[in-house]
């Protein structure tokens, strides 16, 4: 099995796991209804940048590209305790 590339590879794989699990909490909080009065600003996303989708037409082969990236709080918190769960394990 081949590894990651000593830290840094397994450091993004914490991270991306942990924006991924964050994002899928925040909108578990978003139907709750216990947490109802806090979960406006937990689940609220943030627009950092938006590509706009381009779609390339190869008469044989079509496809279309784009890229956006709007974390939530929940994410945001999600990517920092895998980065603290990086660094103490």
């Amino acid at each position: 099995m081949a590894r990651l590339g000593g830290g840094s590879g397994l450091c993004a794989l914490y991270v991306v796991v942990g924006a991924i699990l964050g994002g899928l909490l925040g909108e578990l909080i978003k139907m709750s209804d216990m947490l109802s009065g806090v979960a406006p600003y937990l689940v609220t996303t943030y627009q950092v940048f938006d590509i706009a989708p381009v779609t390339v037409n190869l008469y044989v082969l079509q496809f279309t590209l784009g890229l956006s990236f709007a974390p939530n709080l929940m994410s945001i918190l999600g990517v920092v305790l895998a980065i603290y769960l990086f660094k103490k394990y």
